[in-house]
């Protein structure tokens, strides 16, 4: 990543979903939990209207790229946190950790960039359309993801998945459409 942003500190909180949109869309409900049922078009609205309440303020969905760096902060092993997966209860929820519903942000350790819940509590969907192979053909710098597609891209893993789908190289293909309460998203700005 050759460019400077902002990354959320954590995922968006249902609060923060309801001072900007005034609902909440969610199936685990709490104010300082993830915002969760929301697809891909309702992130969008979300960042529409932080737009709106911030002028000149370019809230957007982080790139895949710009996710994993944020996520690895600056390590190269499996985990943000190194590569032993009995650490993974102490920076993430996953099915190991959270019991049956995500969890309230930013309560367990963050990352060395200060960012919380990186690794499990609810997938985050990015700005990407999935290219299964994107990545072996992509730019070396600032790639972006393939120019349309089908699905769009979740990192991160959730509390309804086992640890190993909490690595930081993970990533699924979904329908835009798609909604559960397994899915939430975190913004940032340049």
């Amino acid at each position: 990543i050759a460019h400077g942003f902002y990354m959320a500190v954590h995922e968006i909180a249902q609060a923060q979903w309801g001072a900007v949109l005034g609902d909440n869309p969610s199936r685990d409900t709490g104010a300082d939990r993830p915002v969760d049922s929301v697809n891909w078009s309702r992130c969008q609205d979300f960042l529409s209207a932080l737009r709106k309440k911030f002028p000149g303020q370019a809230f957007r969905l982080p790139t895949e790229a710009e996710w994993e760096y944020a996520c690895r902060a600056g390590s190269h092993s499996r985990y943000h946190f190194g590569d032993a997966e009995a650490r993974l209860a102490n920076y993430g929820w996953s099915l190991e950790s959270a019991g049956v519903r995500s969890q309230p942000v930013a309560r367990l350790r963050p990352n060395d960039w200060g960012l919380h819940d990186m690794s499990g509590n609810v997938w985050e969907w990015v700005a990407d359309w999935y290219g299964e192979n994107y990545y072996s053909r992509s730019p070396a710098f600032n790639p972006v993801g393939p120019a349309s597609g089908e699905y769009r891209v979740l990192r991160g893993g959730s509390w309804n998945f086992s640890d190993s789908y909490c690595r930081v190289s993970i990533r699924f293909a979904v329908n835009p459409d798609f909604r559960d309460n397994l899915l939430g998203f975190r913004c940032l700005t340049d």
